[in-house]
């Protein structure tokens, strides 16, 4: 196995392989794939359909020469593989190990570093204009999934692409359709009238004529125009894609995405077109492998997995963050009929499918469209509903000027429900949720919490639906604690909640670093140092009650929280402390100034120094002076 893939030691070794052999080629990468990503986890689906649309890119396209951008970058593996990273696939996603998505400082065949969705035709028209200033002769070329056409952005940067109609600057959009099967004119008559419409010939055909009967003296201007007009009337019955010609945007398709010869024409004939091309092309997600072609969504983003069943080889041990927010939705939706939930093309990642299923009238998804579908949510709002909106931390920062203008200066009763906020581990830096205490925490009539454990989640969720304006409330990925249990005291707005008095020192946990701090609780304890410990429940509003009281009889106070120090909680104390003329030692733990790579969550939080016995050891250092 993998004869002709080992013969890719490096980029653009692809076109030494006959083209005869390409279908042997695409098994052995889908091959390797499987046996690879069932080892390390990973994106499958994505990337097992975009084998020979990748295939096809790379024999046409010349690397670094020219650019590939991927929106999101899921199926971003066979590039990889075809650029000569075959070896890095055993440290996938790993500490230290090759990157899950493309990445600037990884290859120089990576040109742009991606992992939120609908941004790629906007950082090819970037790399074009580029390109004509400096007047180079690269293709740039941008693959969009169709779910990333749901995003707002991507119909931005489309409107901004149809002013190169007019400059004849070439770029091909590559449109990855993943979700409709192959329709009635992918064939001969199709294949023909798209050659037709990209030959240089034919377009230099069309102007020519428009310019002999301009010059035509008294007529020439009225019949060019009736002629545009009638043939723009013709091509909106016959011509497929007529959304993008009508934006100036030349559309090609549908092709079949799994037919390297064909995809290699058509991309071909977009090199030559003058002006941007858009083309069409129609796959199928898990393609090869029946058990996610059958689960596309399962298998999108997967764990280890054995590969003759698709079964995880992880063990759920316990309920995750998202598990409880699900099923406490569920009941609490059993009793308030204005309740609905938003989300933003992640309904089962978020645990809204139950909802979805027993409440389909009350549910939305709204596509990759993070902004509308928070002005969406305070429309309700405004209308007397009481919107759940549950988006993933680092994608709701897309819509940080939505949740400021639109729900928090209206003071409006949205609830944020802010998963993955902390640290996430393989997915790395672009889906680190670690902003959000920074952008939410200062927005006015914003409240933010953060629950301790899992009986804490529930308490507050019932506790938001009850509060009259804008609230948000962040968990992070993975298993619920559920330690600290026996410390349960009623939620009072903007009131933290004493674990533990103690002696010299108290520690300020935000959310789930709770776990952590109790860990470095007991080790301080252990040295001899008893330490005050607090559930801080509220982040917005400041529980300057507490805090007053924590300063007047600690010397010390410590701050942790799974957040950019920069922004966070720790920085709010700080102020409030000078504020109040309090001159107490303060001690934050938090994510320092930089991007987290990608690795275990175990790992980042040690290299952050928010693990417990970093904690503690920093604690003990400051208290005894050395």
């Amino acid at each position: 196995m993998g004869q002709l893939l080992d013969r890719i030691q490096k980029p653009n070794d692809i076109k030494r392989i006959p083209r005869r052999l390409y279908p042997a080629l695409a098994q052995e990468i889908r091959d390797f794939l499987l046996e690879n990503v069932s080892r390390t986890g990973g994106h499958l689906a994505s990337n097992l359909g975009a084998v020979e649309l990748t295939m096809a890119l790379h024999t046409c396209l010349t690397f670094p020469e020219d650019k590939l951008i991927f929106d999101v970058g899921h199926q971003s593996y066979v590039h990889k593989l075809l650029t000569g990273r075959k070896e890095g696939f055993s440290t996938l996603r790993k500490r230290g190990g090759m990157c899950g998505f493309p990445k600037r400082k990884e290859s120089e065949c990576d040109c742009f570093g991606t992992g939120h969705s609908s941004t790629s035709i906007s950082a090819a028209v970037g790399f074009a204009v580029a390109r004509d200033l400096k007047k180079t002769k690269e293709t740039i070329v941008a693959v969009i999934g169709d779910g990333a056409l749901s995003g707002g952005m991507a119909y931005e940067a489309l409107n901004n692409l149809a002013h190169f109609k007019e400059e004849k600057k070439n770029l091909i959009v590559i449109l990855n359709d993943n979700k409709m099967s192959i329709s009635e004119n992918v064939g001969g008559m199709s294949q023909y009238l798209n050659d037709l419409r990209l030959h240089k010939s034919y377009g230099e055909f069309k102007e020519n004529v428009e310019n002999a009967l301009k010059n035509i003296p008294g007529l020439g201007e009225s019949m060019a125009r009736t002629l545009k007009r009638s043939k723009d009337s013709i091509k909106q019955l016959v011509v497929p894609g007529m959304l993008f010609e009508n934006m100036g945007i030349t559309y090609y398709g549908p092709v079949d995405g799994h037919n390297v010869t064909s995809l290699i024409h058509a991309i071909d004939h977009g090199k030559e077109a003058k002006g941007p091309v858009l083309i069409h092309v129609l796959t199928k997600k898990g393609k090869g492998y029946g058990i996610a072609e059958n689960n596309p969504e399962r298998f999108h983003g997967v764990s280890p997995f054995a590969l003759d069943t698709g079964k995880s080889l992880q063990t759920k041990k316990r309920e995750t963050y998202t598990d409880v927010f699900s099923r406490t939705l569920m009941k609490l939706a059993r009793r308030r009929r204005e309740l609905v939930a938003v989300t933003a093309a992640m309904p089962s990642g978020t645990g809204l499918l139950p909802f979805k299923k027993a409440y389909p009238d009350r549910f939305f998804d709204v596509g990759i469209a993070e902004e509308h579908g928070v002005t969406f949510a305070a429309g309700m709002a405004a209308a007397g509903m009481r919107p759940v909106v549950a988006i993933y931390s680092s994608f709701l920062q897309r819509a940080y000027d939505q949740v400021l203008h639109d729900v928090c200066i209206q003071n409006l009763p949205v609830f944020f429900c802010v998963d993955r906020a902390g640290l996430v581990g393989a997915d790395g830096e672009t889906h680190q949720g670690i902003f959000d205490l920074s952008y939410l925490g200062h927005l006015p009539n914003m409240t933010v919490m953060a629950p301790k454990n899992a009986l804490e989640m529930e308490k507050m969720m019932e506790f938001a639906l009850n509060h009259d304006g804008p609230i948000a409330m962040r968990y992070p990925r993975g298993a619920a604690y559920t330690g600290l249990s026996r410390h349960q005291s009623a939620l009072e707005y903007g009131k933290g909640e004493w674990i533990k008095k103690g002696e010299q020192v108290v520690v300020l946990s935000v959310g789930n670093a709770a776990q952590q701090c109790e860990e470095a609780v007991a080790l301080l304890e252990k040295e001899g140092i008893c330490a005050g410990f607090v559930n801080v429940r509220f982040v917005r509003p400041l529980d300057e009650t507490l805090l007053s009281e924590a300063a007047r009889t600690y010397p010390l106070i410590v701050t942790v929280e799974e957040n950019e120090l920069a922004g966070g909680y720790g920085q709010m104390v700080s102020a409030f402390l000078h504020k109040k003329g309090y001159r107490n030692d303060l001690l934050s733990f938090g994510i320092p100034d930089c991007f987290v790579e990608h690795g275990d969550v175990a790992w980042q939080r040690k290299q952050a120094g928010i693990d417990g016995t970093s904690i503690a050891r920093e604690i003990a250092k400051k208290v005894k002076g050395i």
